[in-house]
């Protein structure tokens, strides 16, 4: 079943199907509905990550600027600033933020399958609240602005609203499409002649700037909703090899000398 569903899908998607899978049948087991876990005896596929090379800081800041008279601009913010999934952005209702409290919770992920848009839960299966930055308070305004703008022309044009809820929708009030995000996302990168990443790779390059910035292994794990501490220990790995190497920069300099001696002879 598993090689039969990597052939169709890909591994990554196949090891989260056995994991859901053998999560299930424990859960039968502990209620005594069959005996045992067959799918323990299957071992999950092999992922191979593919190399990202997120933008640089100057990259992104690029970006933003080239972004901001987008419609799509705030949606952009929150996948820089916070590392939210493509899914995760277009899956948001507007009673998952609260600009008061600054707070943004993810319920669900938006996702388009075999032609049909479907909202379905976080690919951690877990809810997650994370605190919101204020760069993203003021365009999060300004998108509640415009799209209750849009609602009110469409009505008074009698051309009517689909209410949805949905944080991010088109000028009909319908939930964006995945794909064209991505595009939004593609056609402002080439503008700014940036070098050509995925919208996904915004977040790769949000998790080590956080780390960076002094977020705890557990809390990053929390904003990015990583399903193992592993892929967050990975990250952290890198942000403090990054660290390690600027320390004995400045060992360097303090212990240069400005003429060297020679070395002590044995």
């Amino acid at each position: 079943m598993i090689a039969t569903a990597t052939k169709k899908v890909s591994a990554a998607t196949a090891k989260e199907s056995h994991l859901v899978l053998r999560t299930a049948l424990s859960a039968a087991v502990r209620d005594e509905l069959i005996t045992r876990n067959v799918a323990k005896l299957v071992q999950a596929p092999r992922v191979q990550y593919r190399e990202t090379r997120p933008w640089s800081l100057g990259d992104t800041l690029l970006f933003l600027e080239g972004a901001r008279t987008d419609p799509l601009y705030p949606a952009f913010v929150l996948a820089v600033a916070l590392g939210l999934r493509r899914g995760e952005i277009l899956g948001l209702h507007w009673r998952d933020i609260d600009l008061e409290k600054r707070t943004l919770t993810v319920r669900q992920q938006l996702q388009r399958i075999g032609g049909e848009l479907y909202a379905d839960s976080p690919k951690s299966r877990r809810m997650r609240v994370i605190p919101l930055p204020l760069m993203c308070v003021a365009p999060l305004r300004w998108q509640r602005m415009r799209q209750a703008e849009q609602r009110r022309r469409r009505l008074a044009d009698g051309q009517g609203w689909q209410v949805s809820g949905f944080v991010f929708t088109t000028s009909s009030g319908r939930p964006v499409e995945p794909r064209n995000l991505s595009r939004s996302f593609t056609r402002i990168s080439a503008a700014e002649a940036l070098p050509p990443v995925r919208l996904h790779d915004t977040r790769h390059g949000c998790a080590p700037l956080l780390a960076a910035a002094g977020v705890q292994p557990r809390d990053l794990m929390a904003i990015l909703g990583h399903s193992q501490i592993a892929v967050t220990m990975e990250i952290y790995a890198h942000v403090v090899q990054a660290n390690q190497r600027e320390a004995m920069s400045h060992m360097d300099r303090l212990l240069k000398r400005r003429r060297p001696r020679p070395l002590m002879s044995l």
